[in-house]
């Protein structure tokens, strides 16, 4: 084993942390009350619980009880020792289960389902009326053969459907992982992991659970993973080791060797994620199986209605109304004909109140009036069933199981570059199809292709861009040297010949001194990791690759590397930009990113001229909100109109500035960023107070214009939805002039009808 593994050297440390961050269940049992470590140990309040994803946690636990959690509601996990970890606590195994039956439970919980439908209980109350011999009208066999059949069939349709279910766990259960035993890295079935045990996982490897992270191959510390299966989002996202670098909503401190350092969101990765762009990573497993947060937040399987059969026991509560009305009538009219010929009730054949034969000396058929008007009542309803039709059910689940068969062999919704067909994964709904009316979309990576280039820029107030987006620009991409070998970066991006010959100027003018703060803001102030990779066009030369979070920024890293201020080394502490050719080392004192509040992300760094500043880049409403009127009004005014201009055209918009920050201001921000970063309650709410105090009074530097293209067939796709009667609602956190002009392209909206909806937490809903 590497020597320089933190897990080794960690093994006789005291380490504990304390969180209150994670609500795992409704009703939680020992092994989810809060956690903690020793050598390893790990606590997590359960004093009041939070709901996974939302971001109003904070205030919750602003208020939240301050106290000290004790070590009796400890629980405690201790690293490479799962058995002292389960000592006292009996935590939940890695094995998962989303089948909704057992073969046990199925046949009593299949019934429970099915007889949810009202129809279901009419036919078997039919059935059972059937089976008295005063009232039987139909053989017997043959009133429950219908419903037996239909059952049967909906029982065979839910036993598939759950058997893929238990082979998608098993699969998922018995798969691979590299965990920690004997010193030695070894294999072991996802479903026998344990809590505290060490795993390694190795590059587009799945993570088996939810880990803190110890280590990985990057000498910085950072791991890349892709949440596509836990959120949808195809971007790469960051975990970071060191735990001074957390941040939003899981808050924790771990103690080593008497040190404090905090926990945050950065430090864990959750099952299902997939490890991209790092060699290794390796963690210790902190919540396994049911606890782990893909499955806390799933559901499991649903009993899923359609509208239709929704609709079907509505109607068939007002047809019973109906038929227990007829058969009132008929008892009625049977009670009246009854009363009038009672005196002839002796000798009728059907009745024969008396019986002549001379076996018996008295037998009768007839049982009363009241029993009589009863079984005419009960004998109506048998005669009048067809009025609800059990082979109306019967036809249903055929049409389903046809249905999904001319869906699935659909040549039209087979995809070639996945070798993808339709799949239909709950026969119950397939009807609903045929009742959408409202679609309702995301633009970012639904409408457009998710993938952002670099148009123009407004720098210093000046319009880089003639009022439309670049066509005809040269496409630059510099190059360095790193190592002795030459870098360039992977993406090529439009230039505008004027506007690089102001980044290349070594003047002194104004102009030029805020030109350049334009292009370091775009180079610095992002969580952007420059990654070295091969070119296989030239093996003599490299790529230089950013991987981040945001696609934004990294558009915005290779726009300011093609104007020659490229970003090429990136640690926890400092950041190294080449400058034209000149490598300046800038030193990252804090970084307060990007959340849904401020609506904007700053960086404060020390320069090499010893200034310390702070560089901030956000959406203009809030940007505006924070920079300086008084200073540069003309700039100002022109920015702004330069952001409609590229709203106009469709272009994503974001504004930088910056300021100089003193001694003094430097100090207080940096005593209340530290407070801030290790508090255990409301420490987001405590960094956005800090951000919000250092980012004001702002000089403005300029404006970024960014395109994200429309995906292939999209218009198309939403002329077709037009013409069949669907309205299409998409959501756009954009400008109004930019969600109005993707709504033109998009074929969203039309001269006929525009509607656009301005809230508080969006731009606009189209």
């Amino acid at each position: 084993m590497d020597s320089s593994n933190p897990i080794e050297r960690s093994s006789s440390s005291e380490i504990s942390f304390k969180s209150a961050s994670r609500s795992l269940s409704s009703n939680p049992s020992r092994a989810s009350r809060g956690n903690s470590v020793r050598a390893g140990s790990f606590h997590d309040s359960g004093s009041r619980p939070v709901r996974l994803g939302s971001r109003g946690g904070d205030s919750e636990m602003f208020s939240a009880s301050q106290k000290e959690i004790s070590d009796e509601d400890a629980r405690l996990v201790y690293l490479n020792d799962p058995a002292k970890s389960n000592e006292r606590f009996e935590f939940a195994g890695n094995s998962i289960r989303t089948a909704k039956y057992s073969i046990i439970s199925f046949i009593p919980r299949n019934l429970f389902e099915q007889f949810h439908r009202v129809a279901y209980i009419y036919f078997l109350i039919i059935a059972v009326l059937n089976q008295l011999p005063q009232l039987a009208v139909f053989g017997r066999g043959a009133s429950i053969l219908p419903l037996a059949f239909v059952l049967l069939v909906t029982a065979v349709k839910d036993a598939y459907e759950d058997w893929r279910r238990h082979m998608s766990d098993r699969i998922e259960n018995n798969r691979w992982a590299w965990v920690l035993v004997n010193d030695q890295f070894q294999q072991k079935k996802w479903k026998d992991i344990q809590i505290g045990e060490v795993i390694k996982i190795k590059a587009d490897d799945t993570l088996p659970c939810d880990m803190v992270l110890l280590s990985t191959s990057d000498s910085t510390g950072v791991a890349y993973v892709q949440t596509i299966n836990l959120d949808g989002e195809s971007n790469l996202k960051t975990s970071v080791k060191n735990p001074i670098e957390t941040y939003m909503d899981f808050q924790a401190n771990m103690e080593v060797d008497g040190k404090r350092l905090s926990l945050g969101p950065s430090n864990i990765i959750l099952r299902g994620c997939e490890l991209k762009n790092t060699a290794w990573a390796i963690g210790v497993a902190v919540y396994c199986g049911r606890e782990t947060k893909a499955m806390l937040n799933s559901s499991g399987a649903p009993s899923k209605r359609s509208w239709l059969e929704s609709r079907m026991n509505s109607e068939i509560i007002a047809l019973s109304v109906f038929l227990i009305a007829l058969c009132t009538v008929v008892s009625v009219c049977a009670a009246v004909w009854l009363r009038r010929n009672r005196d002839e009730l002796d000798t009728m054949p059907f009745y024969r109140r008396k019986d002549f034969s001379d076996s018996a000396p008295e037998s009768y058929n007839y049982y009363g009036l009241v029993a009589e008007i009863l079984f005419t009542f009960l004998m109506s309803v048998i005669v009048f069933q067809i009025m609800i039709p059990i082979s109306l059910y019967i036809s249903m689940e055929l049409v389903r199981v046809g249905q999904a068969y001319l869906m699935i062999r659909d040549t039209q919704m087979y995809d070639e570059a996945s070798n993808s067909r339709f799949q239909c994964r709950a026969l119950n709904i397939n009807e609903d199809l045929g009742q959408i009316k409202y679609v309702f979309s995301d633009k970012t990576g639904t409408l457009t292709e998710n993938k952002m280039e670099f148009q123009c820029a407004s720098a210093w107030g000046v319009d880089y861009s003639d009022g439309k987006i670049s066509t005809q620009n040269q496409q630059v991409r510099c190059s360095v040297k790193v190592d002795g070998r030459i870098v360039r970066p992977k993406m090529s991006v439009k230039v505008d010949p004027q506007l690089l010959e102001l980044s290349r100027s070594g003047g002194d003018s104004e102009e030029v001194k805020h030109v350049h703060d334009f292009f370091l803001a775009l180079a610095a102030c992002n969580t952007i990791v420059p990654l070295i990779i091969d070119d296989k066009s030239d093996p003599t030369a490299k790529l230089m690759d950013y991987q981040g979070e945001s696609p934004d920024e990294q558009a915005l890293a290779f726009a300011a590397a093609a104007y020659g201020f490229m970003l090429i080394e990136r640690t926890s502490g400092h950041i190294i930009i080449d400058i034209h050719g000149e490598r300046q080392r800038f030193n990252v004192f804090g970084l307060h990113e990007f959340d849904s509040d401020r609506k904007r992300m700053s960086v404060i760094l020390g320069c090499p001229d010893g200034t310390v500043r702070v560089f901030v880049k956000g959406a203009d409403t809030s940007m505006f909100s924070v920079i300086d009127r008084s200073l540069n009004k003309n700039v100002v005014r022109a920015t702004e109109g330069h952001l409609h201009t590229y709203s106009t055209l469709g272009l994503r918009t974001l504004v930088t500035g910056m300021r100089d920050l003193s001694d003094s201001e430097f100090e207080d921000w940096h005593f209340s960023f530290e407070a801030a970063s290790t508090a255990v309650i409301g420490r987001a709410a405590l960094l956005r107070k800090v951000a919000s105090n250092v980012e004001r009074n702002l000089t403005i530097l300029g404006a970024s214009a960014i395109e994200d293209k429309l995906q292939q067939g999209v218009p198309e796709a939403i002329e077709s939805l037009r013409t069949a009667g669907i309205k299409v609602w998409v959501l756009t956190g954009d400008k109004q002039e930019t969600a109005i002009s993707i709504g033109y392209s998009s074929k969203l909206l039309t001269n006929k009808m525009t509607q656009i909806i301005i809230n508080s937490n969006s731009r606009g809903v189209l």
